[in-house]
């Protein structure tokens, strides 16, 4: 499913496998696996390929049919890639909105992505469970239960989890480009 929406909103942009490679600097085979489902992308590539297309990650898991504003638990679009130990869970009910609006579980010892990345906008996060180590342009905090941190996502950023158990956080992003 997520390399047929890949290629949809791809072809929808008028962009070849190429330009897109260029962009994001993936190789056009392996976004061409990517879109045929025989290879599954990273956090760190997927975002990159998003970037690309101008959408955000959350856009390739939603169905477009659906405008209830209410989201029920067993309902939420779950984006949870392949050798990735954290799940996001969309808790807005789409993306045409000024914020978007997820919460995300992180397994003990494992980090957001590879590499500290960037988006436009502002993002707040809130600790509901466990301890965050998170680092803003290269000066680490520590949030535990309950804390929150406020920060512009401009600045390349990257998380992980320190702790013995499952690092449960809510986060806002606005404008809603994860």
């Amino acid at each position: 499913m997520l390399g047929k929406k890949i290629r949809q909103i791809r072809r929808e942009k008028g962009l070849s496998l190429k330009e897109v490679a260029e962009k994001t600097g993936l190789t056009s085979s392996f976004l061409s696996q990517v879109e045929r489902d025989l290879a599954d992308p990273s956090i760190t590539s997927l975002r990159k390929i998003a970037e690309a297309l101008e959408v955000p990650i959350f856009y390739f898991l939603l169905n477009h049919e659906e405008h209830s504003p209410v989201v029920r638990r067993d309902q939420r679009k779950v984006l949870r890639l392949p050798q990735s130990h954290l799940t996001y869970e969309l808790l807005s009910p789409d993306l045409n909105r000024k914020m978007e609006v997820m919460m995300a579980r992180l397994e003990p010892g494992a980090a957001s992505s590879d590499e500290p990345l960037s988006h436009p906008g502002e993002e707040c996060i809130v600790v509901l469970e466990g301890c965050m180590d998170i680092d803003i342009g290269g000066e680490v905090y520590r949030l535990e239960e309950g804390d929150s941190i406020y920060y512009y996502a401009a600045v390349p950023h990257k998380l992980w989890n320190p702790g013995d158990k499952e690092l449960v956080f809510l986060s806002a992003i606005t404008p809603p480009l994860f």
